[in-house]
């Protein structure tokens, strides 16, 4: 198995593949070897862990999950980047490459109920859509990814943060999550226009949402309009107003809070009291 890759590392095997980043894939390679060394201490893996990375892309993090002993399910969308991973890991049975689509994977079947840690430097584009996912399969015991810096504070934001958002509810209604390092954008080649964070989340043993899809209907209404207060934000023809004050009277809320004022409590008990 090689050394962790270098930035000319990184270029050489684009230029044999003949492979370059797709930004519509946001695709941005680590080509820090310190840096996945942080990631790697950071999940603080044991050797023979088991680990889904996805958006595996060259292998710089694959190399160093190897290095710490993990075992990994090496998962990777571009066919071109299978290709070009599969001669980085070369025989190594220690990794599993697959090529597929992770918002289409069955992590459940994946990983077999085995204890099981997600560790990813996911793409830009698509990160919120893999960890939510990711966090409702619940094959998971813990998750540690690296994604854009504004990315992942709107996932660990709280109500008066101005990046609290309907993610932020639905993220904390399945997990802890909290920031675990920052990464410099110069630790990506090609350099992107933004640094990037580190975030841990670890999924709740019983997830604080009851009716998880009514509670994230209502979570994603609410915040359409964040700034209205609910009793109008929330309304519908067959949900007046009035109804919706008096949910919101049952639920211990003031008549005019509105979504960016409300944490995830509040809003799973408005969606109790919202029930027909």
């Amino acid at each position: 198995m090689p050394g962790l890759l270098t930035p000319a590392d990184v270029r050489r095997l684009l230029a044999d593949h003949g492979l370059a980043p797709h930004k519509a894939l946001g695709q941005n390679f680590v080509v820090d070897p310190n840096t996945v060394r942080k990631v790697v201490r950071a999940a603080d893996l044991k050797p023979g862990d088991l680990v889904v990375e996805v958006g595996a892309g060259l292998g710089s993090l694959t190399l160093a999950l190897r290095a710490a002993g993990a075992r990994v399910v090496a998962v990777e969308v571009d066919a071109g980047m299978v290709r070009a991973l599969g001669d980085v890991v070369g025989a190594d049975p220690g990794v599993t490459v697959m090529h597929a689509d992770a918002l289409a994977i069955d992590f459940r079947a994946l990983t077999g109920g085995r204890p099981t840690t997600l560790v990813a430097n996911l793409p830009y584009n698509v990160a919120t859509p893999i960890v939510m996912t990711a966090l409702v399969s619940g094959a998971f015991g813990d998750l540690l990814v690296m994604v854009q810096k504004e990315v992942g504070h709107r996932w660990v934001a709280r109500v008066g943060d101005p990046l609290y958002a309907g993610v932020s509810v639905k993220v904390a209604a399945l997990a802890e999550a909290a920031l675990a390092g920052s990464v410099s954008r110069n630790a990506f080649y090609p350099v992107p226009k933004v640094d990037s964070v580190l975030v841990r989340l670890r999924p709740r043993a019983q997830p604080e949402t009851g009716d998880r899809q009514s509670l994230f209907e209502v979570v994603d209404t609410a915040f359409r309009q964040r700034r209205k207060r609910l009793r109008n934000a929330l309304a519908r023809p067959q949900r007046p107003p009035a109804s919706i004050e008096a949910a919101l009277r049952t639920s211990g809320l003031g008549a005019g809070v509105r979504a960016e004022e409300l944490d995830l409590d509040g809003f799973v008990r408005l969606t109790a009291a919202l029930r027909p």
